[in-house]
């Protein structure tokens, strides 16, 4: 990789399938190449609580994900699904959480997705796409793959969601409204006490939180929020969670998956323990070609870690094959 490479940087905003809500897309590339190809063209899809630019846009150690990406040669684009990063907030979102229903349902984060890869598509002039998905965005690009393998090149999936007969963490159990309230600054404590006591300081790199979070809380459009250092996250993921994950039901079947897969875990992953990552992988039968990488001393934000260079690695390579 040519970590001096220059990278050119874009944002979208394109119409969703709803009146109203248009949908935040990043795009990061080579600088001076526009012709990319479809083994060189990949889209990004976040998981059930930040957006795609906290997750694959936070620059740790002077790169993001997305830059890694851009400057291995590929065309990287990320979706937010609606109310989340960038793009529009329903307006059930600004008002209070109790007065709708769980926002943003996967079902809703599939539309969202498939308006974005329709859109590279079509502005790229090609037919398929690789796709890459953590956690929840592992059921959406998943479940979208499952639906649509003929736009699907190669599937990469990080810690995706599975059916669990145990508790699943990001349910904190209680009534839903339309969406809560998270506060990032907190979210150190969690992430890193997933790991064994004695590693948790050296879990994420120096700054890496710092970065994390000023990015994170940059798209809340409520300044009192921000000045807090929340977010408002929607609710439908875990509405999912009790209606399918939870309940010992799949919301799609990994067995229509039909291209290459790569799947990548953290040994210290407790959203998606290793169980669950295992009984997923063994669903995927009609993959041609399946792969499994566990990565050691890593969480289920493994993509922020001081490991990460070793997914961004693999996942390259996987991308990068004929």
């Amino acid at each position: 990789m040519a970590t001096q490479a220059q990278i050119e940087s874009r944002d979208f905003m394109i119409p969703s399938d709803t009146p109203g809500i248009e949908l935040h897309i990043r795009n990061k590339r080579p600088a001076g190449r526009t012709d990319f190809g479809e083994a060189r063209t990949v889209m990004l899809m976040h998981g059930a609580t930040y957006g795609s630019g906290s997750l694959y846009d936070t620059p740790i150690g002077g790169y993001s994900f997305m830059d890694y990406l851009a400057r291995a040669g590929f065309d990287v684009y990320a979706v937010d699904a609606r109310g989340y990063g960038e793009s529009t907030r329903p307006p059930q979102m600004r008002v209070a959480a109790a007065q709708s229903e769980p926002l943003g349902r996967t079902e809703s984060g599939l539309r969202d997705f498939t308006s974005a890869v329709n859109f590279v598509l079509r502005t790229s002039g090609i037919a398929r796409i690789n796709v890459i998905g953590m956690s929840w965005g592992g059921s959406v690009s998943g479940a979208f793959t499952a639906r649509n393998g003929h736009k699907v090149r190669r599937l990469g999936l990080v810690a995706p969601q599975w059916v669990s007969d145990k508790p699943i963490p990001l349910d904190p159990g209680g009534p839903l409204g339309g969406y809560r309230v998270v506060r990032a600054a907190d979210a150190r404590e969690r992430w890193v006490n997933a790991a064994p006591e004695w590693k948790r300081s050296t879990l994420i790199p120096d700054g890496g939180f710092e970065a994390w979070l000023d990015n994170t809380v940059r798209t809340e459009p409520d300044a009192a929020l921000r000045e807090n250092q929340s977010i408002r996250v929607a609710n439908g993921p875990i509405q999912d969670i009790r209606e399918y994950w939870g309940a010992g039901k799949a919301f799609y079947d990994p067995g229509h998956i039909e291209v290459p897969v790569l799947l990548i875990h953290g040994e210290w992953d407790v959203d998606v323990p290793l169980a669950l990552a295992q009984d997923y992988f063994a669903h995927l039968s009609g993959s041609p070609d399946k792969r499994w990488l566990e990565l050691g001393e890593a969480t289920h934000m493994l993509m922020l870690e001081k490991n990460r260079g070793h997914a961004y690695q693999a996942l390259v390579s996987f991308l990068s094959e004929a």
